[in-house]
């Protein structure tokens, strides 16, 4: 892993990066290094892998999250990205990307290459979140304001300027497509690729939004609200469907995934669903036993504890821990471990009478700190 380059060094984004911001990155960068703009180049089939590696990582709204808080430890078990080759690419997300990059070398290989016009769905959308630690526990309504490509209002999405329209391309005549003839060693072959005058949207604008620039979107703070499950632990993530970027063509919107961090409490401590806390006793309360006041995220509550309570001795409060995820009605329990503090400053009557107290134990309460010797004792 220590020759490993940061995903988003690879790439050359920002932590802050948004998806479809990855995406131009990874493209740009996977037709730079494409092995077949590149033959016998090892270098460049290496540099190749990389990007490869980096962007299924990051284009992956789960394992980004990973990868943002564990670094590349949240793969060393197995299941970190499968790279290096072409087995993982699937129908959406690699798999079009690389079939519009295989277009442009193959003139549409790969099955013909993925139709530009073609419905897509949106962009996802990542953001974190943080809460308190009873706000993670017992859940809560919050506001999400995220940066995202929307549709632009100026042109409502088509790209061209207002009082236009995008004209049917002449040279596709709408397909997106055009045929051309290949010679190989089996003879001509007709294959399809993305039409040049149109870039295989089937349509050419002839006078751009200037408001979007022919893009038909434009990056916008969208704020929404979210209603926050009650046990959510750190590190955890919400879908919200529907809620990313706008697709294409009449695609699907993407989806919003809201990564939650949990600030610290600093009386409560969390395992699971199971809640933390040390508080300390006196050392008369410990000795005689005494009904305690103990603080629970629900609020304060009784308990009694037995005489000859030792320091370190734990106790546990059942059901007054975390409400379960998505389990009505379950909770984790609170473990409360008690602390016995040793008084200080005592004045000379308090002095007093503890040593009467030590000398009806037998105990030796001389200040040098030497134990009696056996023939004294």
């Amino acid at each position: 892993m220590a020759d490993k380059r940061d995903y988003y060094e690879v790439l050359g984004v920002d932590k802050s990066a948004s998806d479809q911001d990855i995406k131009k990155a990874f493209r740009k960068l996977a037709k730079k290094y494409h092995p077949d703009a590149n033959p016998d180049n090892k270098e460049a089939e290496a540099k190749f892998k990389e990007v490869n590696e980096a962007y299924e990582v990051l284009s992956d709204p789960d394992k980004r999250a990973k990868y943002d808080q564990f670094g590349f430890a949240a793969f060393e078990e197995g299941g970190g990205p499968q790279y290096g080759g072409f087995s993982g690419f699937g129908t959406g997300g690699m798999g079009d990307i690389f079939g519009d990059i295989f277009g442009d070398f193959f003139g549409g290989g790969m099955g013909g290459g993925r139709r530009r016009n073609a419905p897509m769905k949106g962009n996802d959308v990542q953001t974190r979140l943080e809460l308190s630690f009873k706000e993670a526990a017992f859940g809560c309504t919050k506001k999400v304001s995220v940066w995202v490509y929307d549709t632009c209002e100026e042109c409502g999405g088509t790209g061209a300027k207002k009082g236009t329209s995008p004209e049917t391309c002449s040279q596709c005549h709408g397909s997106g497509q055009v045929q051309f003839t290949q010679q190989t060693l089996f003879g001509n072959t007709i294959s399809m690729r993305p039409c040049s005058r149109c870039g295989g949207t089937g349509q050419f604008i002839r006078e751009k939004c200037p408001k979007c620039q022919g893009e038909g979107q434009v990056r916008v703070n969208k704020t929404f609200e979210v209603t926050i499950p009650a046990g959510i632990d750190n590190g955890q993530s919400i879908r919200k469907s529907g809620l990313g970027e706008p697709g294409l063509n009449g695609g699907p919107n993407g989806d919003l995934y809201i990564t939650i961090t949990i600030k610290s409490d600093p009386f409560f401590s969390r395992q699971g669903f199971d809640v933390y806390c040390s508080v300390p006793i006196s050392y008369a309360q410990a000795a005689l036993g005494a009904e305690l006041e103990i603080q629970t995220i629900d609020g304060p509550v009784k308990y009694s504890i037995t005489e000859g309570t030792q320091t370190g001795a734990r106790f546990r409060l059942r059901g007054k821990g975390i409400p379960v995820l998505h389990r009505d009605g379950q909770r984790g329990d609170q473990y409360v471990t008690v602390n016995v503090e040793v008084p200080k400053h005592l004045n000379e009557e308090q002095k007093r009478l503890l040593k009467a107290f030590a000398d009806s134990l037998g105990e030796d309460t001389r200040s040098t700190g030497k134990k009696k010797s056996f023939f004294k004792k």
